[in-house]
Order: structure tokens, then sequence, then C-alpha cells
């Protein structure tokens, strides 16, 4: 009988040793879904248009180059004028239109950085630039994507895709190659590589740097069956002392498994995992 209630006593340590680590994944997970729902999450983003050199017009009117909802926008926004890498919008008559929380009626938006926000009413507008090309984003509050929306779900928190890797760093500036959704390739600063074990096999996965973390984009064998087909994306800490954590429990959907309106960077080559990495978030709408 005291054996019996010594393992059991062990049971209990265990478990509660274990469920620290759960419940912060799990509130991890519930943040990262309130980002995706907020109003300037990735679900509210409702159009993607690319520039033409000279006036781009902006409303409801069918014919214009960025065409926003019938019903619920203006037939006339105002227009943005591209030129020389520079893109200027002026309001058209009548409209009301913020930048940056304040009325505006003419001004010269720029994208790097914090990228100006113009807002009317449901929506907010703002330049992109992807390979020297540029266009403007379009958010609605009111987006199907976001409307129709219901949850996210993932795989049970598994101590074991906690991974503490070896993180070795180059002793020159180096580039990797990263692809995206539009069939461009930009080569992308990265301080070095991870290397770890992981069911008994050592891998490497390569990282740019993102917001001051290290940005992962890979990709495994449960893509495109129990995980989005793309492939996924994991942060982690600047390593310190030559380890970094991978938690494969944060792995999370690209903004493309949302919205068409995104261009999602691609894992490099040596970024696909023969190993199944079934951990993090799943396919949207799968159980």
């Amino acid at each position: 009988m005291l054996r019996l209630y010594a393992i059991a006593a062990v049971s209990v340590l265990l478990l509660s040793a274990g469920a620290p680590y759960t419940a912060s994944i799990e509130t991890w997970r519930k943040e990262r879904e309130a980002k995706l729902k907020a109003p300037d999450g990735w679900l509210a983003v409702a159009g993607l248009f690319w520039l033409k050199d000279g006036e781009n017009r902006a409303g409801s009117d069918p014919s214009y180059e960025i065409v926003m909802p019938a019903g619920r926008a203006p037939q006339r926004m105002g227009v943005f004028e591209f030129r020389d890498g520079k893109v200027t919008f002026k309001v058209a008559s009548g409209a009301h239109v913020m930048l940056n929380g304040k009325g505006v009626t003419t001004a010269e938006l720029k994208s790097s950085g914090r990228p100006d926000v113009l807002q009317m009413g449901d929506f907010t507008m703002f330049v992109i630039e992807r390979g020297g090309r540029f266009a403007i984003r379009m958010r609605d509050i009111h987006s199907k994507m976001r409307d129709e929306f219901t949850t996210l779900h993932w795989y049970p928190v598994k101590d074991h895709f906690r991974v503490v890797a070896k993180f070795t760093t180059y002793d020159q500036p180096t580039t990797i190659a990263i692809p995206n959704i539009l069939g461009m390739t930009e080569n992308q600063a990265s301080p070095g590589y991870a290397t770890f074990d992981l069911m008994g096999h050592s891998y490497r996965l390569d990282p740019v740097v993102e917001d001051g973390e290290l940005f992962f984009i890979f990709k495994d064998p449960t893509a495109g069956k129990t995980t989005y087909g793309a492939g996924r994306f994991l942060k982690a800490d600047m390593p310190k002392e030559g380890k970094v954590v991978l938690d494969f429990n944060k792995a999370y959907n690209p903004p493309c498994a949302f919205t068409p309106y995104a261009t999602c960077p691609l894992p490099p080559k040596q970024n696909r995992l023969p190993v199944k990495v079934e951990a993090g978030e799943l396919k949207y709408g799968d159980h």
C-alpha cells in the first residue's frame, strides 16, 4: 500500500512539473489567436493591389485599379500616384480620410519602418514593398475571413518537441535565399544556424532575424496533410551562450493560410526537415 502511495505521489509531482509549461503554451496559443482576430490582424486583410506607374484610383467603382466593397465604401476615395518609387495619396472631393489618425487631403506615404496608414470607415490602407514592387494592402474589419473565422486547432502539447539546440554563429556576414509565393527570391541576412536532436536524429535549421528574434521558416512531412501545405513559422529568442530553445509546440501557420492577400515567405531548401513535426498549429479548419 505504501508503495502505491509513493507511486501516486511521484505521478502527481510529474504532472505538476509539466502543468505550468503546458499552461504557458495554452496561454501563448490564445494570444496568437487574439492577434489573428484583431482589427489589424491578418484575418482583416481583404485586398492587395499592385501599383502601376501614374494614377491608381481607389473606390467602389469597379473600373478603378483599387476596388473597394460596393455599398460600404464611396465610389471615389482618392488616387494613389506612384512615380519613381514614391507613393502620394490625394483624397477625392467629399471623402473623409485619416492619415495616422489625423485628417488629410494629400500626403506622401512611406512604406519602410512603421508604414503610414490611411483610414476611412471600416477600411485601412498602407503601402508595402516586395522585391522592388509596390502595392497597397487593404484591411477591412468586416472582411469575409474575419467574420467567418471559427478557431485555431493545435496538436496536443508534447514536451519532447521543446528542444535546446546548439547555435553556431557565422564568422562572416552570411545570407540565405528565401523564396516567396510571388515567385521572388530574396537574400536575407542570417546570423548562424541551429543544430538539434529530435527522435534520435540530428537536424539543422537556418533562421533569419525578425523583430529582434530568430525566425525559422520550415517544412516537414506533415505539410499538406495535418499542417499547412506551404510550411510553418517558428520564432525563438536570440541565442545565449551558444544555445537556443526551439519550441515546436509554438510552430504556427503563415498568413497565407488565412488570406489570399499575403506575400508569405517559403521555407528555404535546407529547412525542409525529413522528420514529422507533429506539434504546433494544424491546418485551419482541421480538428
